[in-house]
Parts: C-alpha cells; sequence; structure tokens
C-alpha cells in the first residue's frame, strides 16, 4: 500500500459510523484469522481480531468494547479451561509443586531485576520500564504505573503489545518444535453435532459464574470464578463442558478484539518514538522468559512448546486459548500460569513499588549526567 492509499483508508476508517467499523472489524477477523489457519498459526482466531482491532482502532476507529460486555467472554474462557484439565490436576501440582514453584518464582524475579535494570539505565522515561515488564496483571500494573508517577500509556502498551509478541514467538516455537506426527493438529469441524443439555448448563456456568466473579470486584474474577466452579463440577461428574468451536471462535474475537482496539491512533503516536525501546524491552522480557523454559525442558524433560507457554509473560486468558490450539500440555501450562497469576497479584506489585521507590530515589541523588534518558 502506497502512503496516499494508507491516507484514504485511514480516512474511510474514521469518518465512516460505527455499524460499518463493526462490520469491516468483523470482515478482517474472518479474513486474518482464515490466513492464520490456513499458515499454520496458533491461535489463529485470537491474533486475527486481535490484528483487526489495531487497524480499525490505529485508522481513527471510535470502537470500543466495555467491560460489562467482555464479563461473558472471560466466561467461556474459563468454562473452556476447566473441560481441559483433568481432574488429577490438583493431585498433579501437590507432587510437582516444586517445579511449578522455582517456574513462578524465577518468572517473578526475572522480570523484577529486568525492570530494575531498564529503569536505572533509563531505558524508558521514570520507572515506566520497571511496570511495563511485570508479567501478568496488566490493568493492575497499567494503574499502579498512572498511581506513581510512569508514563500509564507507555506500560499499557508495553503490555498488550507483548500479549501480540508472545503469540507470534508460539508459532514460531510450534513449527521448530512440532516436527512430530504427535503434534499434528487435528481438523477443526466448526458445526459439530451439539448435546444440548450439557451445552445449556456450560452456558449457565459461563453466565451465572462470570457474573459472580464481576459481582466479588476481585482481578480476573470472571474467569477465575467460572474456572474453578467448572474444576468442580466435572471433577464431581455434575457437568460435561461443551463448547462448539464456533462459539470459542466469538470468544476468541472478543478477546483479540478487547487487546486490539486498546491500540489507538492517539496511543500509538504517543508510543511511537518509543516504539523500539517497547519493543526491545518485550522481546528481553520473552527471551529471559524462554531461557526459564529452556532451564524446565532440560530438568524437568517438558516438552518446548509447554515449556514455553507454561513461562510465557503473556496474559493468563490469551495463552489458554493458545495452549487450546496447539499439542500442549494444557495442564501444566495452566497450573503454571494461574499459580504465577496468583503470586503476581500478591507479590508482584508490593514489589514493583518497593523497586519503583528504590528507582526513584537513586534518580533523585544521582547527578545530571546520571539521569539522561538512553
Amino acid at each position: 500500500m502506497t502512503h496516499e492509499t494508507l491516507r484514504r483508508f485511514s480516512g474511510w476508517i474514521e469518518e465512516s459510523t460505527p455499524a460499518f467499523q463493526w462490520a469491516a472489524l468483523i470482515v478482517l477477523s474472518v479474513g486474518f484469522g482464515a490466513v492464520l489457519i490456513w499458515l499454520g498459526v496458533p491461535a489463529a482466531m485470537l491474533i486475527g481480531p486481535l490484528l483487526a482491532g489495531i487497524v480499525i482502532s490505529g485508522n481513527g476507529g471510535k470502537l470500543r468494547l466495555t467491560p460489562r460486555a467482555f464479563v461473558p467472554v472471560q466466561g467461556l474462557i474459563g468454562c473452556m479451561i476447566a473441560g481441559m484439565l483433568p481432574s488429577s490436576t490438583v493431585g498433579e501440582f501437590s507432587v510437582h509443586w516444586p517445579v511449578f514453584a522455582a517456574g513462578v518464582f524465577s518468572v517473578i524475579v526475572a522480570s523484577g531485576v529486568l525492570g530494575w535494570l531498564l529503569a536505572r539505565m533509563r531505558v524508558l522515561p521514570g520507572t515506566t520500564a520497571l511496570w511495563g515488564v511485570s508479567p501478568g496483571a496488566a490493568t493492575i500494573m497499567t494503574l499502579m504505573a498512572e498511581a506513581y508517577g510512569a508514563d500509564a500509556q507507555l506500560v499499557a502498551v508495553m503490555q498488550y503489545l507483548r500479549v501480540l509478541m508472545v503469540a507470534a514467538v508460539a508459532s514460531v516455537v510450534a513449527k521448530v518444535s512440532g516436527v512430530g506426527p504427535h503434534h499434528v493438529a487435528p481438523a477443526i469441524i466448526w458445526f459439530p453435532a451439539l448435546a444440548w443439555l450439557p451445552l445449556t448448563k456450560t452456558l449457565a456456568l459461563a453466565v451465572l459464574g462470570s457474573l459472580l466473579g464481576r459481582r466479588l470486584r476481585i482481578p480476573m474474577g470472571p474467569m477465575l470464578v467460572t474456572l474453578v466452579a467448572g474444576v468442580v463440577l466435572v471433577r464431581h461428574g455434575w457437568l460435561t463442558i461443551e463448547l462448539p468451536h464456533w462459539l470459542l471462535a466469538v470468544a476468541y474475537a472478543f478477546v483479540g478484539w478487547r487487546i486490539g482496539l486498546r491500540f489507538t491512533r492517539a496511543l500509538l503516536a504517543h508510543a511511537a518514538r518509543a516504539l523500539p525501546r517497547i519493543i526491545a524491552c518485550s522481546l528481553a522480557l520473552i527471551a529471559v522468559c524462554g531461557g526459564i523454559g529452556a532451564a524446565l525442558v532440560a530438568v524437568a524433560g517438558i516438552d518446548p512448546l509447554t515449556a514455553y507457554l507454561a513461562t510465557s509473560p503473556g496474559g493468563a486468558d490469551s495463552v489458554a486459548i493458545i495452549a487450546a490450539s496447539s499439542n500442549v500440555d494444557v495442564r501444566f501450562v495452566m497450573a503454571m500460569q494461574m499459580a504465577r497469576f496468583v503470586a503476581v497479584l500478591a507479590v508482584g506489585p508490593l514489589a514493583a513499588r518497593f523497586l519503583a521507590r528504590r528507582t526513584a530515589v537513586k534518580a533523585d541523588t544521582a547527578g545530571p549526567e546520571d539521569t539522561r534518558s538512553c
């Protein structure tokens, strides 16, 4: 595309009605998703809508997904994870807890040290890098970054751009490691015969669990409450999770749109000058987490894609979708992700706040030549 074509397309999107923008978003999502499925990219129906959201929002679109609209989608993702986790998950976690603890602790410590070093080196303004490389809990880290005087917009870009980069790297790891027949993905049946009673129960769990989770006002509550309830119900034989692929594709699209539509033109313009540094920071964190994953492969004998997804610093919901779209040990991936999510919520903000204060003190006591941005 020439610059003139891009300018016309941007003006066309900006001046169009919301209904037309939604139609364009859906068409682009299906188109991107179809191409990515053809290329064999994991989580194509997440990444396709994500890219479509960036295209629409970055060209002046005004579409937004309200938190209320996203609540039942989180419930569906929770049901999906509950259906993938076998009843032995808790037992496996109790037996192999040293591996989980080491993996979670290593990722949190590595991200904290990396963020502190980047903040000390003034790679980004103030403590922006410190908050931006924190693994998970993106909304919490963005709000805390703003409260502590960091550039919340750049932190948001770092957090959500990293989700896209994690998914992209996952596709590369899947291609490199998926050479054996056991990694061949089964053909997708989009419209299978439905078991209506289990489907009705699953949808009821998704709606009621997500509403309860929202009412409890805990981070990722709609997904977590539905997930826990689903695991309990499935384990006792009271529920069979029934989620057809077309319904999951809709849920994946909402997750992708929620991320992609955040990349507004104003946000992209604000981050444009710092974008190379933001990408470098994200790649550094992904590389560090990849190193921890490689250690799990060597020590615990886990396959590379499972280890990468288990230690990857993407959001729990997007990692769950990628895991569901790949031939990996979903139990291990989600147990590690959930354990890290709880740990980040418990100690992440405290550790980041402590490091932010120490970095701020160093900045106050440093000379002018020590506080220049890189």
